[in-house]
């Protein structure tokens, strides 16, 4: 932590820092402030043009501040003279309402005013492409089932390894790294923790991973399907309530090990799904993974229905052990603070009004899901996605009508542009009807 962001450049060698923050549909924007500038910037902030970026601001609009966070304060492992800072939006005196990680933080100010903290952490998953993101960059990672390949891994072991060490360096508690399910595919993982830290850090993962994928002559997408007939990029999170030390979803006594209170939280995500699928799976192309027909490999390993399980990995939410649980309907686009705001506002409305998760399954619903009667499904597309978000009572009241009204117009602005779009598929086969 660094309460005093010129001293600590003084004191850590920082010539420059980034002053980041994190748009509506999640692009990181930054400006560069020299040391001898940041005193400033820490008490006034950073000035943007807010409608230059994906908020829902005028050219009209006054300038938009981001004021840093100095615990969020990161020297870059592979240039430390920079420190990059998340950054909190301000306009005209008044923080923005539908910038992420101020809704981020006035979610958890809600749960702590309970007592309670909800701790996360997060599965990355993404591709190593050529540069241009035409193919998987290593052209010999053609097993039908890569999860795991030893000699696929070891052929990123550069790229993976600087990613990890970085980690390592910056304390947190990397514990394993491996090939995933598709070709030309990774995933690496880090100890979970407080919300808004694991966001911040989700955050800057993303940022990290492309650059140094960069200095290999690589590319790194965390696009949720960037290859048809591949296994898409998720984002699973692993989520549990605390007070103090103890943790809430825990119960000796309680199916699976977990507590009333852990199965209201998990009947509140049932309940919301659909709705909060615009915030998990964001993009038009976040459909072609969770609605997926069987990839090469034999399974999407995405969920298209509405379902919890035990240790099972064919539901939206697994429970592998006592006292947490596993959501893993979320992508690789995900906006990090969107994605943990989403889950703490399903979770206190299932808690609130103490939703019934209903019956839980242990079936293979890539098999048997037919079987399933009255089965809620989930969006079959972003539109679809974004009809659920916008009629959600339950969102609105949770994280207010200014950002609901936010991302669903600049998220609809977006549909309308993708519906524009003439594709191929429409030129192969409506051309000579």
């Amino acid at each position: 932590m660094a309460s005093d962001l010129a001293k600590a450049a003084k004191d850590r060698g920082i010539k420059y820092f980034l002053i980041s923050y994190t748009d509506l549909f999640g692009s990181q924007r930054a400006k560069l402030v020299p040391a001898a500038a940041i005193a400033g910037m820490q008490r006034s902030g950073a000035g943007f043009a807010g409608f230059a970026t994906w908020l829902d601001m005028s050219p009209s609009d006054s300038d938009l501040f981001a004021k840093p966070d100095p615990e969020s304060l990161i020297q870059l492992p592979w240039k430390p003279e920079v420190g990059w800072l998340a950054a909190d939006l301000w306009m005209d005196g008044k923080e923005v309402d539908h910038a992420p990680r101020n809704l981020l933080k006035r979610l958890i100010g809600k749960a702590g005013d309970r007592g309670w903290e909800m701790k996360s952490g997060v599965e990355c998953e993404f591709f190593l492409t050529t540069a241009d993101g035409q193919a998987i960059s290593d052209a010999s990672d053609t097993q039908e089932k890569p999860c795991y390949d030893q000699q696929a891994l070891m052929r990123r072991y550069d790229v993976i390894t600087e990613i990890c060490d970085a980690m390592l360096a910056l304390g947190w508690g990397p514990y394993q790294n491996d090939h995933e399910d598709a070709n030309g595919q990774f995933e690496m993982n880090w100890n979970f923790g407080p919300a808004l830290r694991t966001a911040d850090q989700h955050t800057f993962f993303k940022f990290m991973t492309k650059s140094i994928a960069e200095k290999h002559g690589l590319r790194a997408t965390f696009m949720p399907k960037p290859f048809m007939n591949l296994t898409g990029s998720g984002c699973h999170a692993h989520v549990s309530l605390w007070k103090d030390d103890k943790a809430l979803f825990e119960d000796d006594g309680g199916e699976l090990g977990v507590s009333a209170l852990g199965y209201s939280f998990i009947g509140g995500l049932i309940h919301n799904a659909d709705a909060i699928c615009a915030m998990t799976n964001p993009t038009v192309n976040s459909y072609k993974r969770i609605n997926a027909p069987r990839t090469t490999s034999g399974a999407t390993w995405a969920p298209n229905s509405v379902t919890y399980t035990g240790n099972n990995r064919t539901h939206m939410i697994r429970i592998p052990d006592p006292g947490r649980f596993e959501f893993r309907l979320p992508d690789g686009a995900a906006n990090p603070y969107l994605l943990q705001a989403a889950l703490l506002a399903a979770g206190l409305d299932g808690i609130d009004n103490k939703r019934d998760p209903g019956e839980r399954l242990d079936i293979n619903m890539y098999v048997d899901g037919h079987t399933v009667k009255d089965c809620k499904k989930l969006p079959l597309n972003l539109f679809d996605a974004l009809k659920a978000f916008e009629a959600s009572t339950v969102l609105k009241e949770q994280l207010g009508e200014e950002f609901v009204t936010a991302f669903s117009k600049l998220k609809t602005v977006e549909w309308n542009a993708y519906a524009r779009h003439l594709t191929q598929w429409e030129r192969d086969n409506t051309l000579d009807c």
